[in-house]
């Protein structure tokens, strides 16, 4: 983790944030103490295309009821808040 003083992170923010999207970490001092961290916040995984599909596959497997067609927009519902 690379330190910096609070005077040149205020001077340069906006390259220390383009640094830190790329994963850089610092520490942020005055007069020489660490007062802050500037981390990368945390990037959420996205599912892939096939994942979905085959996440919904196995959702149908489990809840098809035999005599009925599966239906997809019930799931989706079910699925939200």
């Amino acid at each position: 983790m690379a330190t910096i003083g609070t005077f040149e992170a205020k001077t340069h923010f906006s390259q220390l944030i383009a640094e830190v999207e790329k994963g850089k970490d610092y520490t942020v001092t005055r007069r020489g103490k660490p007062v802050a961290k500037i981390i990368p916040f945390p990037q959420e995984k996205k599912e892939s295309l096939a994942e979905g599909i085959r996440k919904l596959g196995e959702y149908a497997r489990l809840h098809w009821k035999g005599d009925e067609p599966f239906d997809i927009r019930e799931a989706i519902e079910e699925g939200r808040p």
